[in-house]
């Protein structure tokens, strides 16, 4: 037993690991260097450290959990040895700089796992790196203050990382603020819905203002509420006490009158971040806002001087090294507003002088939103080009600014990346784009979705399917399920209360919400509000017959879910138990008297007179009715309970509407959407919600694995640029847009190459001629099938604990063969196969070789089998698929067990362990004879006497070829420019593969 204490300790590895910097180096000798004065017969052993690892030193498991977490984010540190971030690999290669033994490193892995999460997804062009690590450590005085505020706030190491890793990948993409030539640089970053973008922009603004930038404008929203949301964001997490104080003594309450937050009893004013001085006497420099809490941007009462900028040494630009890093920074947080923006512009003309020595930065949060221009090409006036007032302004900023970098940040990107790239005054992110990863602890389109879930609908429970645990559907045959849902809200309200009760941190239940979304009409949301309050004061929550219904929906849906979701919570184990909470929960919502709060006002005075300020307001406990108001860019606290059933025509717009999207730290398993399945739409249609935000979440999660794929640089150089971008977004669903019409941009997509990836298109024929023609097609590759089935196994992995097997007619066909099938294939969307078509005829040797392929017809079970023969082949498995409702695509075609089985065949192949019928140079072709039909008697119908209709059975297919089926270069696409001739086409058919 060592007799070195763990304060001794601790303090050696704090010296010892600080000296080292942001290289792992030998850490033993460090330490002894760290220990030879002071704590000279202090026990520095592997055994020693190794043991206070175990028993669990938590100051000692801190510091190296911060070290170990940010050398594993590290990106292409020289050290590294090509190491991958966030990988076993990686924490190897740390080890062996630190020269540590088997023992302690099995110790510190368990201490400190790898935190094996995605990075950021990166387009862009390539670009002069200058924001080195040495650079970045030399001047980090507010990202280190943010950084410290975010570990206040409970952020785990690995999502602090994370962030500096995402802000920096911004960051290093703009122009060197030092740099004597001007440069700006455009970029885009695509966040998830309510997953905390704002954190992102706030640590890039951080690494900008140390780096050099000194001027930053922040487009936050489009009212006083929400910009003023943001503000007070980057005031608390970021500017500062100091900065905000200005030299006034906060013990003075006569020179506190004007200053906001400290000067009008904020409760949050001491969770400010606190630099300890004035940062220009702490050897930094000061931050001076030109907006507050409460006021946007005005012409400013001292004059232009609050943005004129004093050199140290007057003979030298302030860019030069020598007066940038002496200037103060200003930040403004202005509304997207055209009067406001106009005052911007105008003072910014008068200091034109110093204009093009000044490194600035514009930040657009919701960059979708007003800042696209969406004037008509057609009407401009030849040689010209006509811009909407806000993108004008942003233009107009751009122009004055040449230093000025531009960030636009959104969750739905697409009107972003159909923006013109080739006009140069606008906002096109030309330099890079940037997908950030889906934040641990985040509620999105996985948890309220079983995507790809191979588990049969009728074994879902509430353990294994999140539409069981989370969603609720709305039919004509269950009633409109309003009740229900206030039901909800009042319980999930009560069991939170319970759990603050029992040791559960209340800060997330500090305000609780409901968000019904029926309408975009200000007349229904009223008259919806209205009855909500009838229905609340109706619903007898005090009565016997209340707590007899609560104690009902307590029983079938929130005890069993908790159970099955949150164990590790406090659960009652009774409604009598939860009861006086359902009470407290009761009050909270209905205090003042009313329950419910509508929301759907445009002006900044509306939503002053509102009162719902979650930053201000100590708890909100309401029920929250409105439109679009509360979709883009309103932050609803502590959102529980969502009622949604307004349809719309866009993709970005349902996304945005998806509030239910977020954070729900202490109570995920209590989260609830009641969303339409049966929604009126035109005059003789319906349509699905919640399918079609299944739709969209998959086009957009397409989109980014898209762009995760083309990210990777081949020979150093990027695969595709922002440029590039545009064709990759898919439009699926033909009753939803991926944006307004008037914001989209064309680009052709040439190829798509998919080696040892599956192509599985979706989009075919409706026409009955047109289905027995491709049958017709089909039918000589038929006749490869043998007779006799063959078995495969898919061996227990994550998703089952068994073995699955099913049988399939196989058969080998030769790649020319099968080329010339699909090259005379008919589509319900002309040339919509192309892209992967061009990739396949290059398969004959000119890009890479596929000699043939393996063709599996699987077959169902035998209780669900129907077989018949198409066109005289040997009988096939029917199967019974849907096209989407509305739409002319089907969902996937494959079933998850047969397309796991071909891809374990490519996979093996490409590992040398391939069978004996998948070599290398062979692909896997799974052949679907296809009846649309919701029941098994449509299956049936369409076979006579032992043949199927062939006008009535659709051919569909799932292709993978080999992995090596692609050229030297590895490139996976190919662009051109679009045909002008069909400029008018809002969208690009684009392929489900």
């Amino acid at each position: 037993m060592s007799n070195t204490p763990a304060d001794v300790l601790l303090d050696i590895h704090t010296s010892a690991l600080n000296g080292m910097g942001n290289v792992p180096k030998h850490f033993a000798r460090w330490a002894a260097l760290a220990a030879d004065e002071d704590y000279p017969d202090a026990d520095l052993s592997e055994e020693h450290f190794r043991e206070s690892l175990i028993s669990g030193d938590p100051a000692l498991v801190t510091l190296w959990s911060r070290h170990l977490t940010a050398w594993d984010f590290a990106e292409g540190p020289k050290w590294a040895q090509d190491s991958p971030a966030r990988t076993d690999e990686r924490r190897i290669a740390i080890y062996e700089r630190l020269r540590f033994g088997s023992d302690l490193r099995k110790a510190l892995d368990n201490a400190v796992p790898v935190a094996k999460l995605p990075g950021p997804t990166v387009i862009t062009k390539e670009f002069t790196p200058w924001y080195t690590p040495e650079r970045a450590a030399a001047r980090s005085f507010y990202w280190t203050a943010y950084e410290r505020k975010l570990r206040a706030k409970g952020w785990s190491d690995s999502a602090v990382a994370s962030l500096d890793e995402a802000s920096r990948a911004v960051v290093e993409r703009l122009a060197d603020p030092e740099q004597p030539e001007a440069r700006q640089a455009k970029g885009l970053v695509v966040g998830y819905v309510q997953s905390g973008k704002t954190a992102n922009f706030t640590g890039v603004t951080a690494k900008a203002i140390d780096a050099g930038y000194r001027l930053v404008i922040v487009l936050g929203g489009t009212l006083n509420l929400l910009r003023a949301q943001t503000q007070r964001r980057i005031d608390m997490e970021l500017i500062g006490q100091e900065n905000i104080l200005r030299g006034a003594d906060p013990d003075d309450l006569d020179s506190l009158v004007g200053i906001d937050y400290v000067g009008d009893g904020d409760e949050d004013w001491p969770d400010f971040v606190r630099h300890g001085g004035r940062p220009s006497v702490l050897g930094a420099f000061d931050i001076e806002r030109l907006t507050t809490r409460d006021k946007d941007y005005k012409s400013l009462a001292q004059g232009i001087r609050a943005l004129e900028f004093e050199k140290r040494e007057p003979t030298l630009p302030l860019c030069d090294r020598a007066n940038l890093h002496h200037a103060a920074a200003r930040v403004l947080v202005v509304k997207k507003n055209k009067s406001v923006l106009q005052k911007l512009v105008k003072d910014l003309k008068q200091i034109h002088g110093l204009l093009g020595e000044l490194p600035a930065l514009i930040i657009d949060d919701e960059s979708d939103q007003a800042s696209i221009n969406t004037s008509d090409p057609k009407k401009w006036e030849r040689g010209s080009t006509d811009r909407t007032a806000i993108n004008k302004l942003i233009s107009d900023l751009l122009g004055l600014l040449p230093r000025a970098q531009y960030v636009g940040y959104t969750a739905t990107p697409f009107a972003n990346v159909f923006v013109d790239p080739g006009d140069e005054q606008d906002i096109f992110p030309s330099d890079f784009l940037i997908s950030l990863p889906r934040p641990s602890g985040y509620m999105g389109a996985q948890d309220f979705h079983d995507l790809d879930s191979a588990i049969p609908f009728n074994e879902r429970t509430y353990a294994n399917s999140q539409e069981k645990a989370h969603v609720r559907g709305i039919y004509e045959s269950t009633g409109d399920r309003l009740q229900e849902a206030m039901d909800a809200f009042v319980l999930s309200g009560a069991l939170k209360l319970y759990r603050a009760d029992h040791g559960v941190p209340d800060g997330p239940f500090r305000h609780h919400t409901m968000l019904v979304h029926q309408s975009v009409r200000k007349d229904d949301h009223a008259e919806l509000a209205l009855r909500i309050n009838s229905m609340w004061h109706q619903a007898g929550y005090s009565s016997t017959v209340g707590h007899a219904r609560l104690a009902d929906l307590w029983g079938s849906d929130f005890a069993p879910v908790s159970e099955a979701r949150a164990s590790d919570l406090p659960t009652p184990s009774s409604y009598e138990e939860l009861r006086p909470y359902v009470n407290a929960s009761r009050q909270r919502i209905g205090s003042g008297g009313q329950p419910v709060v509508v929301v759907n006002g445009d002006t900044d005075l509306y939503f002053d007179q509102l009162d719902l300020d979650f930053d201000r307001t100590p708890h909100v406990w309401k029920i929250l009715v409105g439109g679009t108001k509360l979709s883009r860019g309103f932050t609803v606290e502590g959102l529980t309970v969502t009622y949604y059933r307004r349809t719309t025509q866009q993709a970005d717009t349902l996304m945005q509407m998806g509030r239910w999207f977020g954070f729900r730290p202490g109570y995920r398993d209590l989260v609830r959407l009641y969303i339409g399945r049966e929604e009126q739409f035109g005059r003789d249609r319906s349509v699905d919600l919640y399918e079609a935000y299944e739709g969209i979440c998959r086009d957009e999660e397409t989109f980014r694995d898209q762009l995760a794929r083309y990210a990777v640089m081949v020979d150093g150089v990027p695969q595709i640029t922002p440029r590039d971008v545009p064709p990759l977004v898919a439009q699926h669903l033909p009753w939803i847009k991926p944006s307004a019409r008037n914001k989209m941009f064309n680009a052709e997509l040439v190829e798509i190459r998919s080696p040892g990836r599956p192509i599985e298109p979706a989009s075919y024929p409706l026409d009955r001629l047109a289905l027995k023609r491709n049958t017709e097609r089909w039918r000589p590759l038929l006749d490869v099938l043998d007779a006799t089935p063959r078995q495969f196994t898919n061996p227990p992995d994550a998703s089952s604990a068994l073995e699955r097997k099913f049988e399939a007619l196989t058969g080998i066909v030769n790649h020319d063969d099968l080329v010339k099938v699909l090259s005379q294939l008919e589509w319900e969307r002309p040339q919509y196969f192309d892209p992967h078509l061009t990739y396949l005829r290059q398969l004959d040797g000119t890009l890479a070789k596929v000699d043939n392929w393996l063709l599996i017809s699987p077959r169902l079970t035998s209780g669900a089998r129907v077989e018949a023969g198409i066109l005289g082949s040997v009988p096939l498995s029917l199967v019974r698929r849907n096209r989407q409702s509305g739409k002319a695509v089907f969902g996937r075609i494959a079933s998850v067990e047969h397309r796991l089985a071909a891809q374990r065949l490519i996979d093996e192949a490409s590992s040398a362990q391939g069978s004996s019928t998948v070599g290398p140079t062979t692909g896997v072709a799974l052949l679907y004879p296809v009846v649309e039909g919701k029941t098994h008697s449509d299956v049936t119908a369409v076979v006579r006497n032992g043949a199927a209709d062939p006008s009535k059975v659709v051919m569909a297919f799932t292709l993978i070829p080999p992995a090596s089926a692609v050229s030297t270069d590895r490139r996976l696409v190919r662009f051109r420019a679009k045909d002008s001739r069909h400029r008018d086409d809002a969208t690009i058919p684009a392929s489900t593969s």
